[in-house]
């Protein structure tokens, strides 16, 4: 998992409350656990007229929010079904972080899982952040993990709070599996002290 340290990106605003799982990533796209090539259905039924055209109203087609990496939104993001995907398509798109007043659960620790920061705010802040991507082409956003902040060019914007154990593992890349291995040394130990009869992590020579 790659580190969240410090992010500075170009700021997209999704102006929309309860942006759930499935417009997130629609169902049609769930066909693969493979982690790659999610990012062809974000937001595909907003991106994406019937015809399959693109939606040029939608704001991830407006020219000015190309390349865009931070996405800020509405209260109760990643609402709707668990599917790990939807970080994925977010992160694939190149997003880095989302920034929102609230954010379903099992959205935020997925998000977690695959280093993607979410950042939760007041609303007041938030509708700052909307109003002035908005209005200013090229508004961005440097978002400091190591000290819990949210700044733009000219100010310190807000500070945020995060689980310390969850900003330890966001600094140094760190998924459940890396947390694991960290203790590799330990757990050799342990199978090597194992009773043969008694099941392993791998094969016990014959």
């Amino acid at each position: 998992m790659e580190p969240f340290t410090r992010h500075t990106g170009l700021v997209a605003p999704l102006d929309r409350v309860d942006v759930d799982t499935d417009q997130i990533i629609p169902k049609q796209f769930l066909k693969s656990i493979a982690r790659t090539g999610f990012d062809a259905g974000l937001f595909f039924d907003w991106r994406f007229r019937p015809d399959g055209s693109p939606n040029p109203d939608f704001v991830l087609n407006k020219p000015e929010y190309q390349a865009a990496s931070v996405l800020v939104s509405g209260r109760n993001f990643g609402s709707g079904s668990s599917r790990e995907h939807a970080p994925w398509a977010l992160q694939q798109f190149g997003f880095r972080a989302v920034i929102a007043p609230s954010f379903a659960d099992i959205f935020r620790n997925n998000c977690y899982q695959n280093g993607l920061l979410p950042v939760a705010l007041p609303d007041s802040i938030v509708r700052q952040l909307l109003d002035r991507a908005a209005s200013q082409p090229g508004y961005r956003l440097s978002i400091d993990l190591e000290n819990q902040t949210v700044a733009d060019e000219r100010d310190t914007l807000a500070s945020f709070d995060i689980d310390p154990a969850v900003k330890h593992r966001l600094l140094n890349g760190l998924d459940d599996i890396g947390l694991t291995l960290q203790h590799a040394d330990a757990i050799e130990s342990f199978e090597r002290r194992r009773p043969t009869f008694l099941p392993h992590t791998e094969a016990v020579p014959a």
